[in-house]
């Protein structure tokens, strides 16, 4: 439950500290990126704890992981590209 309440409120706090004239739709972008666990749906059974989401999922893969990262640095990408990182940070966290 943790893990899930992170992915809420990390972004949030990313957005308010860093995108404060527009951190409510920076927040949203972000919020947005956890679309990315769409491919959770493509793995039986969907959800495993004991699973590592980072390089089992489709995009979660350690080379999209650098395409995330390189899309951070764009600023036409880059709230889409911090929320994906952050996304990938915390799924990783559960590998350990």
């Amino acid at each position: 439950m943790l893990h899930l309440a992170l992915h809420f409120i990390v972004p949030l706090l990313i957005a308010f500290l860093f995108f404060k004239e527009n951190w409510k739709l920076s927040y949203l972008i972000m919020i947005a990126t956890m679309l990315v666990d769409l491919d959770h749906l493509l793995a039986s059974p969907i959800y495993d704890a004991n699973r590592c989401s980072i390089g089992f999922h489709p995009l979660h893969q350690y080379w999209l992981i650098g395409i995330y990262l390189a899309m951070s640095f764009f600023s036409k990408t880059r709230l889409i590209g911090v929320g994906l990182i952050i996304h990938m940070i915390l799924d990783a966290l559960d590998c350990f």
